[in-house]
């Protein structure tokens, strides 16, 4: 298991344990939608106006970005959930016109399937929020079901949930802007206890702890960027020795995405990594295969997950 899996297992484990979505992530994200925002209504459904650093980070830049309205409810009592800090005895809702701010009491308990919430989605133009992660196979199917725009955070594995993947087949949904590569620090309760690299930790200057994560988190999106259209420069040639078929599907395996054949306009399976270099002009994505086989000298192996994918002309 890995250190960042283990400090997510840990999160999840402890009770008090869990991770704050910091304003630096969000801004790094945010700057690449601004001109989707203007005149817009976003809605932030799963965040606590009072801690949330994504109400503190639109409010602050409605004007910039000329927001139209925002809008944000919070769950009644909510256990810590990985990557929020939203607990409230009493869920209400916040809503700020660039001008003042007003709440109101919400009559259930703040869920974000409550019909109560589910009519302020129908207002909103987009979601921008940290999601439980636990109820992520819920919450993306509603978004798109009410053709909502969104900027979410999830585990990147997501993208395999059978309620997930035909959004992502059909084009509905990918990745955000922030590469994979890239770490995003995320804060942490005073009482955490810090394992790992120590690079991979932090204290800024008023004691407040700081956990970076690289890989693991990524923000899922259906608004358009421009590294969705950075094409994919291919050097590799096709051999059918480098390129083994699988023993279980007709597609030929492609290890590492820069292996990606220049000259093969065939079925082609490549690992989940290869959603961050995913262009539509360039690539058809086909189908999601969980179990590949490939045999290379009498000896099979067990693939992990691919994408199916295949060159457009």
């Amino acid at each position: 298991m890995s250190k960042l899996n283990a400090n997510l297992n840990k999160a999840k484990a402890g009770k008090n344990d869990e991770f704050y979505t910091s304003i630096k992530v969000i801004e790094a994200e945010m700057e690449h939608y601004e001109l989707h925002f203007k005149n817009k209504v976003i809605y932030c459904n799963c965040d606590d106006p009072r801690e949330s650093k994504f109400y503190q980070h639109f409010k602050q830049k409605f004007k910039d970005y000329g927001l139209k309205r925002l809008i944000t409810t919070c769950y009644k009592s909510r256990n810590s959930d990985l990557f929020s800090d939203h607990s409230s005895e009493q869920s209400f809702a916040r809503f700020f016109d660039g001008k003042r701010e007003r709440e109101t009491i919400l009559q259930g308990d703040g869920d974000f399937r409550s019909d109560e919430c589910i009519e302020f989605l129908e207002q909103a133009d987009i979601v921008v929020t940290n999601p439980p992660f636990s109820l992520f196979r819920e919450y993306l199917p509603q978004l798109i079901q009410n053709s909502k725009k969104f900027i979410i955070l999830g585990n990147m594995n997501a993208f395999k949930y059978k309620e997930i993947i035909p959004f992502f087949l059909e084009n509905k949904c990918w990745y955000g802007a922030t590469a994979a590569g890239k770490r995003l620090w995320f804060g942490v309760p005073e009482h955490y206890e810090f394992t790992g690299a120590e690079n991979d930790r932090k204290t800024d200057d008023n004691g407040n702890k700081f956990l970076r994560m690289k890989g693991v988190i990524r923000w899922f999106t259906n608004l358009d960027h421009k590294y969705r259209h950075d094409h994919l420069v291919l050097w590799s040639e096709y051999d059918e020795k480098d390129y083994p078929k699988y023993d279980n599907y007709d597609a030929i395996e492609v290890s590492r995405t820069k292996l990606i054949p220049k000259d093969f306009d065939g079925m082609m399976g490549v690992p989940i990594s290869f959603m961050d270099k995913y262009n539509p002009e360039q690539f058809e994505i086909l189908d999601i295969f969980n179990h590949p086989i490939v045999t290379k000298n009498e000896i099979s192996k067990n693939l992990y997950t691919r994408v199916i994918i295949r060159r457009k002309q």
